[in-house]
């Protein structure tokens, strides 16, 4: 059992849950893509009347219902579910809960999985129903894994309105319907999630990541070396550290690494990323904080995108993509991932 006093927030678990507050409420899961599908199916088959909520048009009605989901138009999933569970992209939601709105009853649940758009105010809802997110921390995919195989996946919960007085022990029996509650569940709240998630993504595992490996791969390329090289080197052997640290934390990359590279580490990492990456990341994590990059995106994508759109096709036209797509054939895995590959999330996810 999990020594909850090692944690410095609450972490609840499933003799912490009690399924009452949701065995008899019908939840409307908005979106069926990677999310979505996770949560429609998990809950029902906790034994929770699920119905999902996609577009007439939508192609994903058909895997709902070989799911063995019911499935309805947005509204009319709305119109019927006590919890309204909105899993659809940040971008789609404003316009999906104007949508719903009309549909929402007094002490019905509106939640979430990621708090972007309450917390930046671009969805404002009633102040007679609940608001509230639970949040697995992992693809979709994996949280449906983990549950068919009697395991569980880290969550979050936060409550921004508790009209109800029952907020916490509905998002508590949420989380255990799904599985979650198996691993472990933290509080926390919606502007801790979006602000700490959005820092993470920009100033590391998306943003600052990626831009290490390019400026690295760069280096070596302009200085004679082969790409090939370069890519092994600065991308390639990302995954084994990242592992490494994902599986024992720093302490045991260093303890599995060579001596060798340990002390290079050691002695030259803190001058690659030095106190200027310190002030680069106050930075955005204050334009997190201020609502400046929220409305940033907002806006680019009322413009259509042209920014994003310009900057992502850099990214798929640098040459570490061509150098990798021709190294990754090299590898046994990549077949396999061929046979195995997930369909992309519609859009209506």
């Amino acid at each position: 059992m999990t020594d909850k006093s090692k944690f410095t927030q609450p972490i609840y678990h499933d003799e912490d849950a009690d399924s009452s507050y949701i065995e008899d409420k019908t939840v409307a899961v908005l979106g069926y893509g990677s999310q979505g599908h996770a949560h429609a199916q998990n809950l029902d088959d906790s034994g929770v009347d699920v119905v999902v909520g996609l577009q007439e048009g939508s192609s994903t009605r058909k895997a709902v219902e070989q799911d063995g989901l019911r499935v309805a138009t947005p509204v009319e999933a709305a119109a019927e579910a006590d919890i309204v569970s909105v899993l659809v992209p940040d971008t789609v939601q404003p316009a999906v809960y104007e949508a719903i709105a009309p549909e929402l009853d007094a002490g019905d649940t509106l939640q979430f999985a990621h708090g972007f758009n309450i917390h930046y105010g671009q969805i404002e809802p009633p102040t007679d129903v609940d608001v509230t997110m639970v949040a697995p921390k992992s693809p979709g995919h994996l949280v449906r894994r983990n549950y068919e195989a009697g395991e569980g996946t880290p969550a979050l919960i936060a409550i921004e309105q508790d009209y109800s007085g029952e907020a916490k022990q509905e998002s508590l029996a949420y989380a255990q319907a799904i599985g979650c509650a198996r691993a472990g569940v933290l509080q926390t709240s919606f502007q801790e999630e979006v602000e700490s998630d959005l820092f993470g993504e920009q100033a590391v595992l998306c943003g600052g990541v990626t831009s290490l490996v390019k400026h690295g791969f760069e280096t070596l390329v302009d200085n004679g070396y082969s790409p090939e090289m370069a890519y092994f080197e600065c991308l390639n052997e990302l995954k084994l550290i990242v592992d490494l640290m994902y599986e024992g934390g720093h302490a045991e990359m260093w303890n599995s690494v060579s001596d060798t590279a340990e002390f290079g580490g050691l002695t030259r990492g803190d001058r690659i990323v030095d106190e200027n990456v310190r002030e680069n990341m106050e930075e955005v994590l204050e334009e997190v904080q201020n609502g400046e990059f929220a409305r940033e995106w907002i806006t680019e994508n009322q413009a259509g995108r042209p920014s994003y759109e310009q900057r992502r096709d850099a990214e798929m036209n640098h040459q570490i993509e061509d150098v990798g797509g021709r190294l990754r054939s090299l590898f046994a895995w990549a077949d396999e991932d061929e046979e195995t590959e997930t369909p992309e999330a519609p859009a209506d996810d």
